[in-house]
């Protein structure tokens, strides 16, 4: 699932770096120009993985029904 699109990514010593960031400095969001952007860009995301999930199970069914062929 990769449906995280308002969170930063980071790597490995990021990580190590937030474990010393007690002011919570480093935390840092995909901010959207407005909350229209931002629930645009929301329902995007959720569709795309609505259709990630059928596209899935699609596959895992025609491949199923090979193997009983």
């Amino acid at each position: 699932m990769n449906n995280l699109f308002l969170f930063g990514t980071f790597g490995f010593l990021e990580g190590m770096a937030r474990i010393m960031d007690l002011g919570a400095t480093l935390v840092v969001y995909n901010d959207s120009l407005s909350i229209e952007e931002a629930d645009k860009r929301a329902l995007n995301s959720d569709w795309r993985a609505v259709g990630d999930d059928l596209r899935s199970a699609m596959n895992s069914y025609a491949e199923s029904q090979k193997t009983e062929d």
